[in-house]
């Protein structure tokens, strides 16, 4: 059976360098964003249906999804919103369960940006693990990677959760306002933690039965 951890956070809370850093130790990342991406790419499996619910405008020239258009209405009108995600949610989920069902390490990471907010993928997690940090750290993160403007970036995090919202639903928390060295001590901590939890040894070698059949 698949152990599975969610793992969740705000935008700019550094979901994918802790990902990297689990990654390091040999677990397999299931990305949804990264899957997502995948779907609305030229050629896409959701680009047909994209096309046809949302017209011409909702794709660039090379066949690709038009993210600056989607953005600007699924943050004004939550039916457009709904309709992206009926279109994306079950393409996602069934290619998430095929990566998760395929990988070899003692447990998988999935990550679920908007776990929280949606309650997307929950049934099939065993545990939350949070990547969290301090709202202005998130401001800074985003606008140097993205170039928005701080406005823009507030925008974003209000759509979110809060970060009590998130820690309450947290069974674990990474704090990620420091060095890479400290972020790097608290995913091996976890790492340890997580292998016990999906009852294996130090060695990767499965000892016991996961009992709970996730898929």
């Amino acid at each position: 059976m698949t152990f599975v951890i969610g793992v969740t956070g705000g935008v700019g809370s550094g979901k994918s360098v802790a990902a990297d850093l689990f990654s390091a130790f040999g677990i397999s990342i299931v990305d949804t964003d990264i899957i997502a991406h995948e779907l609305t790419r030229a050629g896409g499996d959701a680009m047909p249906a994209i096309r046809d619910g949302f017209g011409a405008r909702a794709v660039e020239d090379d066949g690709r999804m038009s993210r600056p258009f989607m953005r600007r209405i699924v943050f004004t009108d939550t039916s457009a919103k709904k309709r992206l995600e009926a279109i994306l949610h079950p393409l996602i989920l069934d290619e998430s369960e095929k990566r998760c069902l395929s990988a070899k390490s003692p447990y998988v990471l999935l990550v679920v940006p908007l776990l929280v907010e949606t309650g997307f993928l929950r049934r099939k997690i065993r545990r939350i693990l949070l990547i969290d940090c301090d709202e202005s750290i998130q401001e800074k993160r985003v606008m140097s990677r993205n170039t928005l403007s701080l406005a823009e970036v507030r925008a974003i995090m209000a759509t979110q959760a809060s970060r009590s919202e998130r820690e309450a639903a947290a069974d674990d928390i990474i704090l990620n306002n420091g060095s890479i060295e400290t972020l790097d001590r608290q995913v091996a901590e976890l790492h340890r933690k997580y292998l016990d939890l999906a009852h294996v040894t130090n060695d990767g070698r499965i000892v016991g039965e996961v009992r709970r059949a996730l898929f």
